[in-house]
Order: C-alpha cells, then structure tokens, then sequence
C-alpha cells in the first residue's frame, strides 16, 4: 500500500514547525502541490509561498544590507559582486541570522540558479526529517532451506547506498553457518527501486564512465562502480590486474611492466557483455609494490551485486549452480540479513565529501519511503519541494530533478539554501545531525583543505558546489556563546576557467563573516538594526 503523498505528510512538518514558531522564529507554510515536469518537479510561478520574519519576499528589491556600525560584510559581499561582474560571471548571495531571520547581507538573492552540489542541502535536511535520523536499510538473504540446500537464493534490499564487499561477505557468512552449501538458482531483487537507474540528468553525459556518474539501485555494491587493480612487479613481465567485485568484468588484453620508477599510462575501456562488463586494458606501469587502482561506473548496477555473491559464495565453499538473474519478488523466507549504519551516518557522505550516488540512491529511497514500492526519483524530488515549501523558504519557479546536483538539472536560489540552512538548524529532529554532516573548514571532506585559520575553532561547517561554470558554498559560521550562528550560500555562476580564484574570493567573503561574528568588540547580529547601502 502506497503511503500518504510527500506533500500531505509536509503539511504535518509545517504544522509542528509552526508549533515551535515562538522559539525558532519560523512558522510553517504549507507547500502548494507541486507541478511535474518529465522526470523531476518545479513548482508554478505564482502562488508564492510565505516568507519566514525577517526574510523578504520572493521578488523583492533587496539592497546589500550588514548590522550597524559594521562594514566587513559589506565590503566582503561587494568585493565579491564587484569581482564577479569583472569575470562575466555573477553572484546570487544571502547571509541571515539564524537566531532572528534577519537578512545581514544579500544580493540577487531570489535569483534561481544552477547551485551544483549545495542541492544536497535540501536532499539531506528532506531526507533526514521525513525518514528520521535513526532509520536503517536492509538488505537480506530469502530462500527456503532444504538439508544443505537453498535451490532459489535471492537477494534483496531497499536501497542502502553503503553496502560494500566486506558487508555481502558478513550475508555470505552467515549463510554458511546455517550449513548452506548448495544454491541453485541466484535472484537479485531490484523491485524496491523503479527500473530507471541512470539518475534524472545523468543522461546529458552518456559516455561519462567516471564513477561520479554511477547509476542506482535497490540493492547495490560498492556505490556501482569497479575498479581495475594493477600490480606491476617484475620488469618486463606482464603486471597482475584484476577487478573488484570479483565476477563482473571480464578483461582482454594486458600490462606491460617497466623499470622501477618509470611512468605509468594505463589504458582502460569498458563496454557492455550482456548483464555484465567487458574491460579492454592495456598500458605499462613502473615495476614496485603499489598498487594502482582505477575506478570506473557499472554501466547497469541490477546484478552487480549478485554476481559478486555468487563469486563470494564460491570462495567459501558454497557451490552456485546457475547463474545470476533478477527476480525473487515473491520470497517471503529470511535467511539473513544485515543494516546499514543510522541515516544520521549515511548522510555525512553528502555534506563532506559530497557523493553522488548517496545523494541519488537517497532521494529515490527517500520516495519509496513516503509512498512505497517501486520507488521512483520523482516521489522524493516532490517531496524535497514540499519540505522547503513547509520550512517558508520556496522560491516562485523553483526546479528539483536529481538529489546530488550534478549536470544542468536543479534552479534554487541562495535566500532559499540560507533559509532552509536556518531551518534545520533550529529543528530539534534534525539540527544535530544536519550540522554534523557538512565538512568543516580546515578539517574534514571538501573543505580540508579551505579555512586552515579556523581549524582549531571549528567554527566554518558548509557544503561545496562545483560544476564547470559553479562555484557555490553554503553553510554556518558558528557563533560563541551567547549569539547565534549564521547562515550563509554564495553561488557564483559563469566562472569557467576561474575556479580557483572564484573560490578563494567566496572565502574571504564567509572569513569576513567570522571575524564579524567572532569580533570582541562587535556587535551582536541580533541585537543591531540592519543598514542600507
């Protein structure tokens, strides 16, 4: 049975949201339901939904505006701006208070835009509050055991991103220690998930094998990629390759090894062979003891997994009979079974390293939660709209069609990643764990190596965007005691070829910000009128 639709369980979100409204400053705004168009969701030009205090309207006429008596911001802001017009490119922005909504800084803030990868904004605070921060996958092992022998052994799972070789190997382990040793027929069940597993606007790079571009399934394997392993040791013999999972990929062709310290070039291509992959390799390495590794994406992920048990079944013992297909549906047995990590843990693969095939696999997961099997990406694009529709942060014209961000997909603006970042901050449900996902400046995932000065504060929590004409970053500057953080996004777009420059200018802009907020003898955001430029 199909469960309640995203937008009606939003209005739930938005009447408890509205219940804390006196503490967070923030009541709830039912979201209108949302049109759809082809494989994802925008939403009509009018209505527009209600703006939160302290935040203007959709369409308004906003100046660049700072707290009284302070112009780091300011000049922070324009800078940036001013820089942006000089490249040809621009720059949409919103700096608020988290503790009042009062806008501290903006510029084209209604503007939507293409904001790369900061969409796992709104993916991860959707995902985590409708799906709850402690929700677990499950992927188990069905079939009726006979003696020694399973004859229909099937595999199925609800679309845990996380599950990896060393996970199947705990399910085959287990299996054998019921004194399995026999499997007839191997059935991988992919009913959990629609059979579209090429996310929405992957399709606009078809030939792209890199594994950023993995497609998704109910039951996947190490994020639905392989990787060639190349271990060159003897010059002038040919080097040992081999993939991972085992099963998968048959290889033609080989390795030269070279002298010890030379140069390697690695050829690898590979093409569909039925169900499977055919890799073509060659090239030469440097003989030595590393290892190299290449990764690359499944081309269709729906067996992958399950020629990888079949090869792991094998290795301890257990003789496979047939080979692997999909199917299963209707086995009801459990032989065994495990659970990925709390939900809190999955989504940090979002906010610090910005992966993806989570982002995908969770939106479409996150579909087949709110209205059951099969579950399809356009079920969780809706509800992620509904979501910022009930948060008050909705932008007339917003478009959502893939989790992660990637290629010409997704239109935002940056008032609507700073409101929905204000949002989740001050949810009891969510706040904790939203925060702790984003990478921390100087620290950890996409930001290790940004914000150096702030590492021992800890104080810059945000999440990247990049594209090749996106440079974006929204996130907090955490305050001391006594004051409120605040929530930011910058989306500079139009800057191909000034990446490196984009990025450090949109650093000093948030450095500004910190030392603002951090300033002795500063004022305190929410206690100061804001003033026009």
């Amino acid at each position: 049975m199909r469960r309640p639709s995203p937008v009606s369980a939003s209005l739930m979100f938005g009447m408890l949201l509205g219940a804390s409204a006196s503490r967070a400053d923030t009541p709830g705004t039912a979201a209108q339901p949302p049109d759809v168009s082809g494989a994802g969701a925008a939403i009509p030009a009018s209505p527009a939904p209600a703006p939160a205090p302290g935040v203007p309207s959709p369409g308004s006429s906003v100046p660049v505006v700072v707290p009284a008596g302070d112009t780091a911001v300011t000049a922070a802001v324009a800078a940036l701006g001013a820089w942006a017009a000089s490249a040809h490119a621009h720059l949409g922005t919103a700096v608020l208070d988290v503790g009042t909504g009062s806008v501290l800084a903006a510029a084209h803030e209604h503007e939507l835009v293409n904001p790369a990868s900061n969409t796992k904004v709104l993916t991860t605070a959707t995902v985590l509050d409708r799906m709850g921060p402690d929700y677990r996958f499950t992927t188990g092992l069905f079939g009726h055991l006979d003696g020694d022998t399973v004859s229909e052994l099937v595999l199925r799972g609800n679309g845990d991103p996380s599950l990896d070789a060393a996970r199947l190997f705990e399910l085959a382990t287990a299996l054998r220690a019921l004194g399995v040793r026999h499997v007839g027929r191997l059935l991988v069940d992919q009913s959990y998930f629609d059979d579209r597993f090429v996310p929405p606007a992957f399709e606009q790079q078809p030939n792209e094998w890199a594994p950023f571009r993995a497609p998704v399934s109910a039951v996947s394997l190490g994020r639905n990629t392989v990787t060639l392993n190349v271990l060159a040791r003897q010059e002038g013999s040919a080097a040992a390759i081999w993939f991972e999972p085992a099963g998968f990929v048959d290889v033609h062709g080989a390795i030269a090894t070279r002298r010890p310290g030379a140069a390697s070039a690695i050829r690898v291509t590979l093409s569909p062979k039925g169900p499977r992959l055919l890799a073509d390799v060659g090239g030469y390495a440097g003989a030595g003891p590393t290892r190299l590794r290449y990764g690359k994406r499944a081309d269709d992920p729906r067996l992958l997994a399950g020629y990888a048990l079949k090869a792991t079944l094998r290795d301890l013992g257990i003789d496979v009979t047939t080979d692997v297909a999909q199917g299963g549906e209707s086995a009801r047995e459990r032989l065994a079974s495990i659970d990925s990590e709390p939900l809190s843990v999955l989504v940090r693969e979002l906010g610090k390293n910005s992966d993806n095939f989570y982002a995908e696999t969770l939106l479409k997961a996150l579909g087949g939660f709110l209205r059951g099997a099969p579950a399809h990406s356009q079920d969780g694009a809706e509800a992620v709209l509904a979501w910022i529709g009930a948060a008050g942060a909705l932008e007339p014209g917003t478009r959502f069609i893939n989790g992660s961000g990637l290629f010409d997909a997704n239109r935002v603006s940056a008032l609507e990643l700073a409101t929905v970042l204000r949002v989740a901050y001050q949810s009891p449900r969510i706040g904790p764990d939203f925060v702790a996902q984003l990478s921390i400046g100087g620290v950890d995932g996409t930001l290790g190596s940004r914000f150096s000065a702030e590492a021992k504060r800890r104080i810059i929590r945000a999440k990247t965007g990049t594209l090749d004409g996106v440079i974006a970053l929204s996130g907090y500057v955490l305050a001391p005691p006594g004051r409120a953080p605040i929530a930011y996004s910058f989306i500079l777009t139009g800057v191909s070829g000034h990446h490196a420059e984009a990025r450090a200018r949109l650093d000093r802009a948030v450095e500004a910000i910190a030392g603002t907020l951090w300033a002795s003898d500063g004022p305190r955001p929410d206690d100061t009128a804001r003033a026009h430029l």
